[in-house]
């Protein structure tokens, strides 16, 4: 069984042509500086290794490699203030970039810990990481141009504290991951960029609009994959979700849902359909 090295090069020192694809994406997973990993995913050519999509990988401690930047917290925790305001445009665009952060981790991890998928997962998983990373950096560069850097505010581990519990089962990551915390995105990105546009932040409208596109895909490839992980189990994949998501304790998904997005992203109309009747009601705001 092979186990990359804990010292493995960071970045751009990652030796090429050497090893499997999966294995440098858990190499690249333990790098600690978020912005070294991202460089290091955008440099990486795939062609340039094979996949081994049987090897298994030994887990590694440590994993996903991390910053003590930025503080993490306890979302009731995190402060929000009024989005036309600098702190409270910078504080969302931080939230975003955080968002960002972690989904170039889920990808890595998608990549190296299930062996024995075909091919074509690897590859997906690997594209998925090449687009997060290139949205991390459009984030935090927006970020710095307000003064603000990436790490300065706290953020929340929603999200990998799902890929932690879903570590021993790829159909309830699938599941769980990228059709669920994931797919939020697409109803909550379009809100958001209006709130931006509002605020005259015509670029951070710009970069959500690629975010989008992108996530439509990242979302789809999420649906492929846990469909099928359904038929290879002979599961009904609406009821199989309801189950996973229970005994996950996966968090009750809210309205509106973006639907057009949804569709786009592959999910049926049996799914949406599930989706909208076990909808927790919309949490109600002061205005």
């Amino acid at each position: 069984m092979n186990c990359p090295s804990p010292h493995a090069a960071p970045d751009d020192a990652l030796p090429r042509s050497e090893g499997s694809l999966r294995a440098k994406a858990q190499q690249l997973l333990m790098i600690t500086s978020v912005h070294d990993k991202a460089k290091g995913v955008r440099q990486i050519h795939a062609p340039d290794y094979l996949l081994h999509t049987n090897e298994h990988l030994c887990d590694q401690r440590g994993l996903p490699g991390r910053s003590t930047l930025p503080v993490l917290v306890h979302p009731s925790k995190l402060k929000t203030r009024a989005v036309g305001t600098l702190e409270g445009r910078a504080g969302l665009i931080h939230a975003l970039t955080h968002i960002e952060a972690n989904a170039i981790d889920l990808a890595l991890d998608m990549m190296w810990r299930f062996p024995g998928m075909p091919e074509s997962f690897y590859l997906d998983w690997w594209q998925v990481a090449q687009e997060e990373a290139l949205h991390f950096d459009l984030l935090q560069a927006h970020l710095s141009d307000m003064g603000y850097a990436y790490g300065d505010l706290p953020a929340h581990d929603g999200l990998w504290d799902m890929a932690e519990r879903t570590k021993d089962d790829l159909l309830a990551r699938l599941a769980l991951v990228p059709r669920t915390l994931e797919a939020r995105g697409l109803d909550a990105t379009p809100a958001v960029r209006n709130r931006l546009v509002s605020v005259g932040d015509r670029a951070g409208a710009a970069i959500l609009d690629i975010i989008l596109r992108d996530e439509i895909g990242h979302v789809a490839i999420g649906n492929r994959w846990y469909r099928y992980m359904c038929d290879k189990r002979n599961l009904d994949p609406v009821t199989a979700y309801t189950d996973l998501a229970r005994r996950y304790q996966a968090p009750a998904l809210r309205g509106p849902f973006n639907l057009q997005a949804r569709r786009a992203a592959g999910f049926t109309e049996d799914e949406l359909y599930a989706l909208q009747h076990a909808a927790a009601p919309p949490v109600l705001t002061a205005q």
